[in-house]
């Protein structure tokens, strides 16, 4: 891919470029569909956004056309198709789910009525439930449950800006969003109805004295919405805030222990 790359990112930097850069476009996209290359991944323990790639979905919207397509009774009008062959792939899509051309499902994925965006990575064993949406270049890991409603934020541009993760076997609640390239990490569970943006810090209260963490969602925490109140010159308000309220138990069994964190905590869901 390192001649694409070059191509791409010259094409990139001078749109005059493009139509020599149209194969190798078409090529990256292609090979991202197949999980062969993704936008984001880990490196000694440490999150790598591949920036090309993100460079080469934003001349892959340039270079295509728009045309009608059909699956099954429903009919769409884009840019870019739909995901096929996805029996073949042990994908499994419920009506009217969507998963976009150029993101990638491992085998177990099940998407309910909701929405997978080019440039995702969704891992084996996870759950996009009904009406929950996974944002362009977003990366899921293997044994997440994104329940009902969920928002997770899709980061295209700049290409260097890191897309939202959510690592192994986190737990997203209800109607959740997720944006601003935050990383959840393995195994954190978030109640419903909680947002987590990098620029809103969670409040970790488990302590002695609260501790502000931003950017990122601590592996195994238990987040819920909350609030703290903030002066402004026309008196005090109220402003949400996540607020991180225990851990899961790293050492048992993952089911186990998230159904305890649930109990334990009082976490809706």
């Amino acid at each position: 891919m390192s001649e694409d790359r070059a191509v791409i990112e010259a094409a990139y930097a001078d749109l005059d470029l493009l139509d020599d850069a149209a194969e190798a476009v078409l090529r990256t996209i292609a090979s991202l569909d197949r999980g062969e290359i993704r936008v984001a991944e880990k490196v000694e323990d440490q999150w790598v956004v591949n920036a090309w790639v993100k460079e080469a979905i934003l001349l892959y919207f340039r270079i295509s056309k728009m045309a009608t397509m059909g699956a099954g009774p429903f009919e769409y009008h884009d840019r870019i198709p739909t995901k096929t062959d996805l029996a073949s792939q042990g994908i499994r899509v419920v009506p009217p789910g969507t998963v976009r051309y150029g993101a990638f499902c491992e085998p177990g994925v099940i998407v309910m009525p909701g929405y997978v965006n080019i440039g995702a990575y969704v891992g084996s064993g996870t759950m996009v439930d009904t009406w929950a949406t996974v944002g362009s270049c977003a990366q899921i890991g293997r044994n997440v449950h994104l329940s009902g409603g969920v928002g997770i934020g899709g980061v295209l541009e700049p290409p260097l800006a890191r897309p939202v993760i959510v690592e192994d076997g986190a737990f997203i609640g209800s109607r959740s969003i997720i944006v601003e390239g935050v990383v959840v990490e393995e195994g954190a569970v978030l109640g419903a109805n909680t947002t987590i943006s990098a620029s809103i810090p969670i409040i970790d209260v488990t302590g002695s004295e609260a501790i502000e963490i931003r950017g990122r969602v601590p592996a195994n925490a238990v987040v819920v919405p909350g609030a703290r109140v903030k002066e402004f010159p026309a008196g005090e308000y109220s402003l949400q805030t996540p607020i991180l309220i225990g851990y899961r138990t790293a050492s048992t069994d993952a089911r186990v222990s998230l159904e305890t964190a649930l109990r334990t905590y009082g976490v809706q869901v």
